[in-house]
């Protein structure tokens, strides 16, 4: 096992999740027993039993996730751009402006991620910054990176969080001027009824958004033609830069209809829950009571109760027994002229139940299906993926649970590939932004025949179905 000794390697496993010296000492502080505190109020009001194995470490691991998603409250901008500026002299003659004397220096594409203070669902950010040296200075180029963090990792809207970068770097380099545009992307989750009906569900919320500063003051100034310019393939235009009113009246989908009401077949939200999340929320360093603050757990627990521990399973078990004349055969099935069937890119939105952190992505099922076989309904396919979607999930279970379910209709030889987008993975001390993760089960024939799996495969589509 390379450099990991193997002994030491199996106690970890038995003991399940260890942790390291650095969470040792956050484990004990006050703030995360109290958000841990609130979790469990959280897990219970969902009908999940905080004992079972893949939640025993849920209120902890969700308590470090959120402090490590908003450490920018005890983080200062002075402490990163001190010591960062550095003597860089002008032209050294003829008219123009270069290096520290007014030539534009423009960091694109960071990768950032924020928590929406609406809704405490984090949202993706693509953040570029542009500034003007005055002084004969620049400044260390990584040192606009980690300002911009500092503000991110706060419950944030986008405008708030352009205008705070750029004031910050402003006042932090005093240079000629500051331009920051961010691209920011809200997941919209439907609701559990909604996503039955609308097959067509955007699963996106954009927002472009600016803030200037200095020689960037006015927005019809020079320096943002040729700013705009070095991000025009990126599709970045004046035209789709919103206005300060649009952005909050745009911005969360928690304010949209869609997610307004608790749909009918589940329970809503206790005032146990209520109380939990404005605990989370002044753990967090924040004044639930900011106007802006009022409502988010209202808005939070609107889209966490779709992932409830109801006994829809039933409904569901009841439906596909009784639809299972129709799928079958009109005439004896001949397994000598089988061909397989494909359901490609099936939507479906889960929650992680390690962080409670939302994941997404695509169903892509295949089956043998005989001559004179009754193809299964794409609708009823779709239906089966939603169902086991709105759980708190891990992406191994849902695929296996379709399959199951799939092959339980079908008669066994059934094969499923979930490709899905994880929040966990971007939101977290990991940061990996753009990745995504596939999970396949094969059951009967697909187990055993690996030319039918290739055959399968190669009918999924090469297709991103993330933001980027």
């Amino acid at each position: 096992m390379g450099a990991l000794d193997e002994g030491h390697f199996c106690v970890e496993l038995e003991n399940g999740m260890k942790l390291d010296v650095s969470d040792l000492g956050l484990e004990r502080e006050p703030e995360t027993i109290a958000i841990e505190d609130a979790v469990n109020v959280l897990l219970q009001g969902l009908g999940e039993d905080v004992n079972r194995e893949g939640l025993k470490k849920t209120p902890f691991r969700v308590a470090k996730a959120l402090r490590e998603g908003t450490r920018g409250y005890k983080q200062k901008v002075k402490d990163i751009v001190q010591g960062a500026l550095f003597p860089e002299v002008g032209l050294h003659d003829g008219v123009g402006h270069a290096g520290g004397a007014g030539g534009l220096v423009i960091v694109r594409d960071l990768d950032l991620f924020s928590y929406c203070e609406s809704c405490l669902l984090p949202f993706q950010v693509k953040c570029h910054v542009g500034y003007v040296p005055s002084g004969q200075r620049v400044v260390g180029l990584s040192k606009l990176s980690r300002v911009a963090d500092i503000f991110a990792k706060r419950l944030q809207d986008p405008q708030r969080l352009v205008d705070e970068i750029c004031s910050a770097v402003h006042h932090g380099i005093k240079p000629a001027g500051i331009a920051v545009i961010l691209q920011c992307f809200h997941i919209h989750f439907p609701n559990l009824e909604s996503v039955f009906l609308d097959s067509k569900h955007q699963g996106w919320v954009k927002a472009l958004v600016s803030s200037g500063s200095g020689v960037f003051e006015n927005e019809n100034a020079d320096a943002w033609s040729d700013f705009l310019g070095l991000l025009k393939f990126r599709g970045i235009t004046v035209e789709k830069i919103l206005t300060r009113d649009s952005t909050k009246q745009s911005w969360c989908p928690s304010y949209s209809s869609s997610v307004a009401k608790i749909p009918s077949e589940l329970v809503a939200p206790n005032p146990g829950m209520i109380a939990a999340v404005t605990s989370i929320l002044r753990s967090l360093g924040e004044d639930p009571l900011r106007k802006e603050l009022v409502e988010t757990p209202s808005h939070f627990l609107r889209w966490l109760m779709n992932f409830q521990n109801t006994k829809l399973e039933m409904k569901l078990n009841g439906f596909a027994c009784g639809i299972t004349d129709l799928f079958k055969p009109s005439v004896e099935p001949s397994r000598n002229n089988e061909q397989i069937h494909s359901e490609l890119n099936l939507s479906f939105w889960s929650q992680c139940e390690h962080h409670l952190l939302p994941f997404h992505g695509v169903v892509h099922i295949g089956y043998f299906c005989p001559e004179g076989f009754n193809p299964i309904g794409k609708s009823l396919l779709q239906s089966i993926v939603h169902f086991y979607g709105f759980k708190l999930q891990v992406q191994e279970r849902l695929t296996r649970q379709i399959a199951e379910t799939v092959s339980s209709l079908l008669g066994g030889d059934v094969m499923v590939v979930v490709e899905a987008d994880h929040t966990c993975m971007i939101s977290r001390g990991i940061e990996k932004f753009g990745s995504n993760t596939a999970t396949v089960a094969v059951l009967g024939r697909f187990s055993t025949d690996p030319p039918a799996r290739a055959m399968f495969l190669q009918t999924i589509p090469n297709s991103i179905f993330g933001i980027l």
